[in-house]
């Protein structure tokens, strides 16, 4: 399991610094305790490190620490759901029945616990082509020159030229749209405690089924395949992904985002979710 902090939670590597705030760092972790306490260990023993005026403040939860929240699992909460993705508008996004399926388990499993569960939307936008542009833009400061560029996959190099080609008023369009829907998606979800989403459109992809030779193609089998997690990157929120189910052996997680600043929040419902699951007790079959 995975979580991904709030934008500015982690000093490190707050995601305040880097094009458009997308990559923050946070725990990998087996159980959603060693996440929480792999959290404490990133952020400063007050949440608020000095020369960061950015940086998020301590955890709302008793003990003002995230293992806390994670140990204890505590909680109620109102819990949105849904399957759109803003890559709706720009891609034929299908989900796989595996994937339906592991949605339908969490949502038994979150309703037997006593959460409220509603139905959460997304609003139509540009984010497919706003996102598009960041990610070539952000490609182009990639360090290959020259004669170098034919040592890149032909994905990376189809997104180094393209972003080199951007003028400054392309980026500065698509980072004008996306901090739009970034606020957009904060006032959308602002009514729940949580939302819960698929991880990933698809279960794990096998090895040659990314198209290596049509960069264009690739990139759209990669919005596919992801479609729900780069716009939670976007809007700096956090999120939890939970290997809720198996499909041969290989997990099927689910997404929890949570509001700005409340990653408390999505370790206690991980936790709920992780004793009736019980996935911290799995392997793979070759143990």
């Amino acid at each position: 399991m995975g979580l991904k902090p709030s934008r500015g939670r982690v000093p490190s590597q707050s995601g305040i610094a880097s094009l458009g705030g997308l990559a923050v760092g946070g725990p990998l972790a087996r159980t959603v305790a060693d996440a929480g306490m792999l959290l404490d260990a990133l952020v400063s023993p007050d949440g608020h490190p000095p020369r960061d005026l950015y940086a998020l403040r301590a955890p709302q939860s008793p003990d003002g620490s995230f293992l806390g929240s994670a140990v204890r699992g505590e909680g109620r909460f109102r819990i949105g759901v849904t399957t759109q993705s803003p890559w709706d508008d720009t891609y034929d996004v299908r989900l796989d029945p595996s994937v339906h399926e592991a949605l339908a388990v969490t949502l038994e499993h979150l309703a037997a616990v006593g959460h409220e569960i509603d139905e959460a939307t997304l609003p139509a936008t540009d984010y497919g082509r706003w996102f598009t542009v960041l990610w070539k833009a952000g490609a182009a400061s990639i360090p290959a020159e020259g004669n170098d560029l034919d040592l890149l996959e032909p994905i990376t190099r189809w997104l180094v030229e393209h972003g080199r080609a951007l003028s400054a008023r392309d980026l500065a369009q698509a980072l004008s749209g996306l901090t739009a829907f970034e606020r957009t998606v904060i006032a959308a979800f602002e009514p729940y405690d949580a939302v819960l989403t698929p991880t990933v459109a698809l279960p794990p992809r096998p090895i040659g089924w990314y198209d290596a030779e049509d960069a264009e193609r690739n990139f759209e089998q990669q919005c596919l395949y992801a479609p729900f997690t780069s716009f939670v990157n976007v809007s700096g929120l956090p999120a939890i992904s939970l290997p809720v189910a198996e499909v041969d052996g290989l997990p099927v997680g689910v997404q929890l985002i949570g509001r700005p600043g409340r990653e408390d929040v999505l370790l206690s419902i991980g936790a709920q979710l992780e004793r009736r699951l019980r996935w911290q007790r799995r392997h793979p079959p070759g143990w």
